[in-house]
């Protein structure tokens, strides 16, 4: 699904949360986002141990 995203589109993408969320929030929304792609692949892995 990401694979034809490069650096370019990387630092567009960057800008724009920038622009969005200020300075200060960005760790903390990309430790929550990180956060949640955690939980996310150990859901997945627990539901796939189930089986």
């Amino acid at each position: 699904m990401f694979s034809n995203i490069g650096t370019t589109e990387l630092i567009i993408l960057g800008l724009i949360l920038l622009l969005l969320f200020g300075g200060k929030k960005l760790p903390e929304l990309s430790r929550g986002i990180g956060d949640a792609v955690k939980e996310f692949r150990k859901g997945f892995e627990d539901q796939g141990n189930k089986k």
